[in-house]
């Protein structure tokens, strides 16, 4: 089966050749095991890589960490507005859970949005007046209005999404897509990632970019802000480029006696993080150096791209790894867990994140980089209609909600200028094209040239996937 490895295979070799195979030759081994345990999967370009034409080769994804209110940013809702205070309809919310947050609010009054909206653009897509920037990209993205998912709170949902499961311990995505394609760029990884810097909120977990039970180096690497964005990586104070150099190839020594010894590809893992390290110390700085940035460049993204950390500057630094053919570059910007003073806090969300995600498209447009780069913006949930607490006239919460919320993407091969799937006029329920979380990520593998059903490794006995049993691709918004 074409992208399929097993930790039980390798397992087994392992031990036939510690019994008898004292003959072979080490080199000879480890070309064996990287046809399968080590290697993960075949290298693009060099035939068999992929299951069907790709239409994408990267993925930005830019994720909203807490679960952003869409009827106050892309879901325009005017019947909230109309029957603000009223009380959400029993017919409406079903027998669909709540939160323990607002399970015993004796009321559930609905809170329409304080913001404007208008329709932009070709496509006539609906935004609030809180993403003036988004303006300009409305006929570059396709809006996914009916997603939905089945976790009420934020680190199942999160764990849902990155992984394809609720429960923590699978292969994040990134990692699914650096074991099935490999790197393009033999100096950086094939994962990166890049959380905004004192945001607060919902707290992250390295989990969410783990390898789970993959080859460690699928693992997402996370750059930090500021003058060493990579833990580790520099040399200590005293050691030259030419010792540090020494150094590896004495460790190297050591970990091919061992393996010849364990016949662990793990080992085999470890050497070759030890050389991306070496040659991540040149690559990195080239990447995360903005002195070569023109003005333009931060009038596009804005003042906050020059300071490092930033959702602003983290949009600009994922443009130029996608520049250098990282595969998956992954954003995460916390903050939008907004039960209580919605309206205060979510202008300072989309503040934070509008101009850059919108010129993050722009920029790689006029450059070249959309036709063949997936970018994605969401987050784990959507928030309920009717309001978490006292509703007032200036003020109200929003619970979390799975049961429906927006999401956009845009390049890759995905439709521009088209709004995807409906909500009632509560905006509570899908009421057309239903896209769930396995659809959504079953998409995603596919525009990579993935067929989601067959990109599988064998753990435990059993063969995982990232779409576990379930997932559609959704043809309708493939260009």
């Amino acid at each position: 089966m074409p992208f399929e490895s097993s930790q039980a295979t390798g397992v087994n070799r392992r031990v036939f050749f510690r019994r008898g195979a004292t003959g072979i030759g080490v080199a000879a081994l480890a070309q064996l095991l990287n046809q399968s345990d080590s290697a993960g999967a075949p290298t693009p370009g060099v035939g068999g890589g992929l299951h069907h034409p790709a239409k994408a080769k990267r993925v930005i994804y830019l994720f909203q960490s807490g679960g952003p209110a869409q009827q106050d940013l892309f879901d325009y809702k005017p019947m909230l507005n109309e029957m603000n205070g009223k009380e959400l309809p029993s017919s409406v919310r079903g027998e669909q859970r709540l939160t323990g947050m607002s399970a015993n609010q004796s009321s559930l009054p609905m809170a329409g949005s304080q913001f404007k909206f208008q329709q932009y653009g070709k496509s006539g897509a609906w935004l609030s007046e809180l993403l003036p920037h988004h303006r300009d990209i409305v006929d570059d993205v396709c809006f996914v209005r009916s997603m939905y998912t089945e976790a009420i709170n934020h680190d199942p949902a999160i764990t849902f999404f990155q992984t394809g499961s609720q429960i923590a311990g699978r292969p994040s995505l990134g990692a699914w897509l650096s074991y099935g394609l490999g790197s393009e760029n033999a100096d950086l990884p094939a994962f990166i990632v890049l959380v905004s810097a004192n945001q607060g909120g919902q707290p992250l977990y390295a989990r969410l970019w783990g390898n789970g039970f993959l080859d460690s180096r699928h693992q997402g690497v996370q750059f930090r802000g500021g003058t060493d964005p990579v833990l580790y990586l520099s040399n200590p104070a005293g050691v030259s480029p030419l010792r540090r150099r020494a150094q590896l190839d004495a460790i190297a020594q050591l970990n091919r006696h061992q393996f010849a010894k364990e016949l662990d590809p793990e080992i085999e893992s470890r050497i070759a993080q030890y050389e991306m390290a070496y040659r991540m110390q040149t690559s990195v700085p080239d990447a995360t150096d903005f002195s070569d940035e023109p003005e333009s460049t931060f009038d596009m993204y804005g003042e906050d791209a020059r300071k490092p950390g930033t959702f602003a500057s983290n949009c600009l630094l994922a443009r130029r790894l996608a520049e250098r053919d990282v595969r998956f570059i992954q954003l995460y910007h916390q903050g939008w867990d907004q039960h209580s003073n919605l309206p205060k806090q979510i202008r300072g969300q989309a503040s934070e994140t509008d101009q850059a995600s919108a010129a993050l498209v722009k920029d790689l447009k006029q450059r070249g980089l959309l036709d063949d780069t997936l970018v994605i913006w969401g987050g784990e949930f959507g928030r309920t209609s009717y309001s978490q607490g006292t509703l007032t006239a200036t003020n109200y919460g929003r619970d979390h909600h799975p049961r429906c919320f927006t999401m956009w993407m845009a390049g890759g091969g995905i439709k521009p200028g088209m709004t995807y799937g409906a909500t009632d006029e509560f905006g509570y329920n899908v009421t057309e094209n239903p896209v769930h979380v396995h659809d959504f990520n079953a998409t995603l593998l596919h525009l990579m040239g993935i067929d989601h059903e067959r990109l599988t490794f064998k753990y435990q006995g059993r063969r995982f996937r990232l779409t576990d049993v379930h997932g559609h691709v959704v043809d309708d918004i493939l260009a």
